[in-house]
This record gives structure tokens, sequence and C-alpha cells, in this order.
């Protein structure tokens, strides 16, 4: 990419998108494009389609998406399915269109099988059954994936497909009902020491800015009280009795996730743009005795640091970041998902790329920047 190239970036206001933007703009790049959801639906083909003709980008970065923890994705798991499809038809296909130099689309690691072997290599998608709750998001993420083959193999593009894993960082959602674990954790402890300290400042400034259903920092106390208690944030003894705090968790704590500082996933998405081609992914013809049968699956990159925490040690690295004094409770009754999601890196080292930011540095990052 040329500093003055034309780049398009979908969903810049996003985890990602918004942490690309930031490594482009740090790297001199000064022709950047994008649009707020209000200004361009991308689940419209006609309004897609109108902008890549008026626009002409010469790169895009796809990512936009309609994303969400357990909870929105077994909730909502039409809208998970439908609306990412969308997205990725209307831009993979209007990039081709239009005749966009390279495309970056982003998935996510919940395309691997429940039962995945670990590490998990790019090798294994779609090898056994994908876990039920995230299964609709699942199977859009594997189409962008198999969008971006199969234009490349027709009809010659350079649009590549990398899947991270979980990612946190600036901009993250924190909607409790909605958010990814590490996001909710944050807050939930953020709201968890504030309820102990009987600081009603801080709870009823935080609720102005994110209101949780609705409910935001001018209710009366025993609605907020009440909001928080919904969500797992109360006490584990009366009032009256020391305040002691406490923060519900779903699941048994025993489930292993790795985690991604959002900077360093668009450092590696802008790394890969710059540096490296389909072709750098794709298995050589000449070792084929029959190229014509020659099979193109699995160039996706795994974007990870190939290392995993358990959501119990997770959380009591969050409780001491935050300064969280209460007692953790691990639901159980509630679902864990898949058991172990760590990512086979390799392809992705071999390429030249490696994270920065430690899982301990990340957290005490978020949380400044949630503070503030």
């Amino acid at each position: 990419m040329e500093n003055n190239s034309k780049i398009y970036v979908a969903g810049h206001r996003g985890l990602v998108g918004s942490a690309i933007v930031k490594n482009l703009e740090a790297k001199g790049y000064t022709n950047l494009i994008f649009r707020t959801s209000s200004e361009l639906d991308l689940r419209d083909a006609q309004a897609v389609a109108s902008f890549f003709e008026s626009e002409q980008p010469d790169y895009v970065f796809l990512a936009a998406a309609k994303v969400g923890g357990i909870v929105a994705n077994n909730t909502y798991r039409a809208d998970f399915i439908y609306e990412n499809l969308m997205i990725q038809n209307n831009v993979i296909h209007q990039a081709y269109v239009h005749g966009v130099q390279k495309l970056l689309f982003l998935g996510s690691t919940c395309i691997y099988p429940k039962n995945c072997p670990q590490p998990m290599k790019e090798d294994y998608l779609l090898t056994d059954t994908l876990e039920y709750t995230n299964e609709p998001y699942a199977i859009a993420k594997i189409a962008g994936i198999k969008m971006c083959e199969s234009y490349n193999l027709q009809y010659g593009t350079n649009f590549i497909s990398v899947m991270p894993t979980n990612l946190y960082g600036p901009n993250d959602n924190f909607d409790l009902e909605k958010s990814h674990v590490l996001p909710a954790l944050i807050r939930k402890m953020h709201l968890g020491k504030a309820l102990e300290q009987n600081d009603w400042k801080t709870l009823r400034a935080d609720l102005n800015k994110l209101p949780i259903e609705g409910v935001d920092g001018n209710a009366t106390e025993e609605v907020i009280l009440d909001i928080l208690k919904k969500y797992g944030v109360t006490f584990s003894s009366p009032i009256g009795e020391g305040r002691v705090g406490a923060v519900e968790i779903w699941g048994s704590g025993k489930p292993m996730r790795e985690f991604l500082w959002s900077q360093d996933m668009a450092d590696a998405c802008v790394f890969i743009m710059e540096n490296r081609d389909f072709a750098d992914v794709t298995p050589s013809a000449v070792e084929e005795l029959n190229p014509n049968k020659r099979e193109v699956r699995n160039t996706h990159i795994n974007i990870g640091t190939g290392e995993d925490v358990s959501i119990y040690d997770l959380a009591h690295l969050v409780k001491e970041t935050v300064g969280f004094k209460g007692e953790l409770y691990f639901n159980a009754d509630k679902p864990d998902g898949t058991m172990k999601k760590l990512t086979d890196v390799s392809k992705l080292k071999a390429l030249g790329w490696k994270f920065d930011v430690t899982l301990e540095n990340g957290v005490e990052k978020i949380y400044s920047w949630y503070k503030a």
C-alpha cells in the first residue's frame, strides 16, 4: 500500500476497526475513508454498490460485523447469521466488482469445531460439529472465508481472511447483555467495587454513560440495585454487615481462553496487508501430481498469542487490577461454552508477525481506558 492509497475501513468505530485506523494513521496513511452505520447500511446491497462506485477504494479492511458474547450469540441467533452474511456478501462482492487491489476479511476462531484438537490449526476447519451457542455466527464467518477463497480462485482477486482470537481493547463493548467475557468482568467488578464502597457517584456516572436495560444514573437506588443484581453485581452479606461485594460469573471458571490486545490485532492486519498476498497462504501446485484437481482450502490465518488462561484466573486478575475486594461466584448452572480455544499461530509467525502486549499489561491498559 502507498501512503496515498485509498483505504476503506468498514467498521471503523468498532474494537478492531478503530485500532486499524489508529495504526494506519500512525504509519502515515492519509487517504482513509469510512462511513458510520447510519451513513451506510452494509446490509443494503444497493447502498454498498453505490458506495463502491462513488469511492473506488484501493484496499478494504472488512472489520464490520455484528458481534457479542455467549448470551447475545445464543439469544439473537437469526440476527447474527443474517446480518453478518449480508455485510460480508455485499462488501466482498463489490470489492471484486470494483477491482479492489486487496481485501482483508476479519472472522473469529469460533469457526473451529467445539471439540477441536488443541492448539487449533487452520486445517481443523470443518472437521467436526460447531459449538451450539455461537453456531450461526460461526457459519457466517466460515462463509466469509470460503467466499474470499472462491473469488480468489475464480476471479484472481487478492482477498485474505484472518481469524482473531478473543480480542479486547479501547472501544470494546461493555454492554452487560451483549459483551464478551473480559469487558464484562471489567465492568462488573468496577461496579462491584463502587457498590461495596457505597460510591453512588461512580455508579450513577457509569450508568449514565451506558445504561443497563434503560436504567441510567437518574434511577432510584432501589432500581439501580435491582438491575445490578440481575446482572450478578450485588452483596454477599446484608448491607449493614460490612458491605462485602459479590460478582457472579457465568460458568464453572474452568474454560481456557486466549486474549489478544486489539491494537496488536490491528498491527497484524496492517502487516499482512502491507506484506502478504493470497499466494503466500496457498498450497503450491508444483507439489501436486494433477494441478487441475488441486484443492485449495484453509487459506485463512489465525491471529493470536498462542497462550491461554482459565476464566477463573482471568477473573482474579481483573479483580486484582480493578481493586474489587468482594467475592467471586462462578455459576456452574450457566453454560461454559467450548472448554478450550487456543490458536496455533505457526502460520502467522512464519509470515513474520508476533504479538507484543501481555495479558497482565493489557488488562491494566483496558481498565485505565474504561475509567477515563
